[in-house]
């Protein structure tokens, strides 16, 4: 079932900012801003390190639209950490600009309808979730296709624009 819509499913995870340090999220800390939650397989994957630091490279994109980015897989904080601080020469994500959190019981995975049991990792599922805490949006992919950039910025403008005709409406903007 679509969670679109829907009061997004609370959370709480431990996690590691992007500078490796350990953190603490849930969803209320996401409260009166938008929330770009995405999740992904695992660490150390393929594709993961390229739509991760595409994003972290976006950051401003985001801040400026009054949204944050927050990054999921059911890997321990310990290999986001190592992944963290891995050279980006071999495989590894160097300093990112949002945090990674970590979902090792699998529980925020399955509330959010991407856990893989096979693969005891989540899709690469994303979500929108506005102010109120409401999701807007979900697509969610394969374990082996990546998601755009320029797409989720697309997709966030036009819920920020609540359906209106931004003629003078530029990203970022405010609506009354």
């Amino acid at each position: 079932m679509a969670l679109v819509g829907q009061v997004a499913p609370k959370f709480h995870m431990g996690a590691v900012d992007g500078q490796g340090h350990d953190m603490e999220v849930s969803l209320k800390d996401y409260q009166s801003k938008w929330l770009v939650l995405f999740f992904y397989p695992h660490d150390f994957t393929f594709v993961c390190p390229t739509e991760i630091i595409a994003l972290s490279e976006a950051s401003d994109a985001f801040k400026t639209r009054g949204a944050e980015l927050l990054g999921v897989s059911t890997d321990s904080s310990h290999v986001h950490r190592a992944w963290r601080n891995a050279d980006p020469d071999q495989g590894g994500l160097g300093a990112i600009r949002y945090p990674l959190a970590s979902d090792v019981s699998h529980e925020v995975s399955k509330a959010y309808q991407v856990y893989v049991p096979e693969e005891g990792a989540a899709y690469r599922g994303l979500f929108i979730i506005d102010p109120d805490g409401v999701v807007q949006y979900e697509v969610v992919h394969n374990l082996n296709v990546g998601r755009s950039v320029d797409e989720v910025l697309r997709v966030l403008d036009g819920l920020q624009a609540g359906g209106l005709c931004p003629v003078n409406w530029k990203p970022g903007d405010q609506l009354l």
